[in-house]
């Protein structure tokens, strides 16, 4: 592995160091530090940070401590390496960032079950300051995070009924205007796709923030009323379940949607996670609310066809 050194427009921090076999308990320490900072391991070479002033203040002490155990340790500004491009190194990060998200995402999914009154306040704020300490080097965005942040919401207001979805009477939602959040991702989109097939045919869809989402409306995946996550459901389970639609090919494709939107592998189905990617990419490009809702409901229709016979 060779390492390109530059100067103040590097990219990236790398920490080398050494300490002596007797110095265990300083090695832990210093282990913790590296994980609490986010910094990746590369190899034997050391462990990287993206270069900014808090990272360098961060190793530049950490540096300095591990002299003082009698150790030798130096902090590098590194242009690139050249057995790992820049998105490698990213994805070394979100893997990392990634993986931890998801211990929060099912410690929370355990919380959603546990009814509101019986549920430890405790639980959920350590739960809080974990994310907080999470984000805080989420230093590339993971798409997690958003996720962890809709629970942690969900967790501090009372659940919508656990276990089955209450039935309703589908003729009350005729040819009605249904309301979500803007930026639809996967388990919007197949809701939507599930509604004007099964529910409503006529379904007209309009976009708004939870606080902004007009009365005469139904709201669906919004974190408050209307159809949403009840339980361990998605929103399209709760949707199949209220309107007891039973079709071979739908279950199939709520246990598709279930895992890509919950990520808990509950199925182990993987199909869904490709599309949930093609939707993010879609909203990278600034594609309009409507537009990306149309596509979404066009994918998830293939995919009614893809699991035939399945």
């Amino acid at each position: 592995m060779k390492v390109a050194i530059r100067g103040t427009s590097s990219p990236w921090l790398l920490l080398t160091f050494t300490l002596p076999t007797r110095r265990a308990s300083q090695r832990v320490e210093v282990w913790r530090k590296l994980q609490r900072y986010g910094a990746v391991p590369l190899g034997n070479s050391g462990y990287l940070l993206p270069n900014n002033a808090t990272n360098q203040e961060r190793f530049e002490w950490l540096a300095t401590a591990i002299r003082k155990y009698a150790g030798e340790a130096s902090v590098v500004k590194v242009q690139s390496i050249d057995n790992l491009s820049t998105a490698q190194l990213i994805g070394r990060f979100a893997e990392a960032r990634a993986r931890e998200y998801q211990e929060l995402i099912r410690e929370l999914q355990k919380l959603s079950s546990v009814p509101s009154q019986k549920r430890p306040s405790s639980r959920v704020s350590r739960v809080r300051r974990r994310f907080r300490e999470i984000a805080e080097i989420d230093f590339f965005h993971s798409p997690l995070q958003k996720r962890v942040e809709e629970l942690l919401v969900r967790a501090d207001k009372s659940p919508a009924r656990q276990g089955e979805a209450a039935k309703v009477n589908p003729k009350e939602y005729a040819g009605r205007i249904w309301v979500t959040r803007p930026r639809p991702g996967i388990d919007r989109s197949a809701s939507a796709w599930l509604i004007r097939r099964f529910i409503d045919k006529k379904a007209r869809f309009a976009f708004a923030p939870e606080e902004h989402a007009p009365r005469e409306t139904v709201p669906f995946d919004m974190f408050h009323g209307g159809f949403g996550h009840r339980g361990e459901d998605c929103t399209f389970e709760t949707l199949q379940k209220s309107f007891r639609i039973r079709d071979k090919r739908v279950e199939i494709i709520g246990q598709v949607i279930h895992d890509a939107d919950l990520l808990d592998e509950k199925f182990g189905r993987k199909e869904g996670f490709g599309v949930d990617e093609i939707l993010n990419g879609w909203a990278k490009q600034g594609i309009p609310d409507r537009e990306l809702l149309d596509r979404g409901i066009q994918l998830i229709e293939a995919l009614y066809y893809a699991v035939a016979g399945k």
